[in-house]
């Protein structure tokens, strides 16, 4: 069994230390085999937030990989924001704008969908689309196949014309011919989940996609509580466990438990065998 700690927009220099330490805890508590963050680590890309950002990936005992979002290039210096947009996420986060982890039952690529010459819409580029082709292609398709983003591809239900990452749509192309099976975003300080087909009904395959709410961030949007994403994989069975924080700790607000038949994600079937909720 394998479990990813999906977080989004931790925004340090505007975070709140109770949910970065309660983030902490978790980790260190369930020793999950990845943490992926969905961008937005700092609030305005500054030198002291990224360093912040790195101390807190130095504190978890596991792997973890993240993605750029739009708040991780620089606004006010526009030399380094169309010269240099993610020199500082390379240098105190990763240099690897495309990170990989992969084991023997999941594969979690990232890609950067952040980009200079807009103030908060994402977008794909062709050569992000071939690399991914490269990369998760080639791996055997009994692995559950993972990509981590900043910006979404599917709308919240309650905003059916906001703004989606560009070229979404050719990336699914591809994405379906590797076997992708789940896409993890953030953005929208909005946790809620959908198929990919329910926005792009020419996709044949059936491609999960789970948003996640921000997850220390002092800004929050429709009501909602700080919030992250626990998933829990065995085979073809997937549990997704919002966590939500109720004032002290994060704790267990939904969970939804799905199983994948050929191409298709079936919701409401049995869970992974080895889960168990709060």
């Amino acid at each position: 069994m394998r479990t990813i700690f999906h977080i989004a927009d931790l925004h340090f220099g505007s975070e709140d230390p109770r949910l970065v330490q309660g983030l902490v805890d978790e980790i260190t508590e369930v020793h999950p085999t990845l943490v992926a963050v969905s961008g937005e680590l700092t609030q305005r890309a500054r030198r002291r937030e990224f360093i912040a950002a790195r101390a807190f990936l130095d504190s978890l005992p596991v792997p973890a990989i993240a993605v750029p979002g739009n708040h991780d290039i620089p606004l006010y210096n526009l030399y380094r924001r169309f010269f240099s947009p993610v020199r500082k996420f390379q240098r105190h986060v990763s240099p690897d704008m495309a990170p990989l982890y992969a084991d023997g039952e999941v594969a979690v690529l990232g890609i950067n969908t952040a980009r200079s010459n807009v103030l908060k819409a994402g977008r794909v580029s062709y050569r992000q689309i071939e690399l991914m082709r490269q990369r998760l292609c080639l791996i055997a398709p009994n692995v559950l196949k993972v990509l981590v983003v900043h910006h979404p591809f599917i709308p919240h239900p309650d905003e059916p014309e906001a703004r989606l990452v560009r070229r979404g749509r050719q990336l699914l192309e591809v994405a379906q011919e590797c076997g992708l099976d789940l896409i993890l975003a953030g953005h929208t300080h909005l946790g809620y989940g959908d198929d990919v087909r329910a926005r792009y009904p020419e996709i044949e395959r059936s491609i999960l996609v789970f948003q996640a709410g921000t997850a220390a961030a002092l800004r929050l949007r429709g009501g909602e509580s700080n919030a992250y994403n626990r998933i829990m994989l065995d085979g073809a069975g997937l549990r997704l466990d919002v966590r939500a924080w109720d004032g002290t700790r994060f704790a267990s607000e939904l969970t939804r438990d799905y199983r994948r038949e050929e191409h298709e994600w079936l919701v409401g079937a049995s869970p992974p065998t080895s889960a168990v909720a709060d």
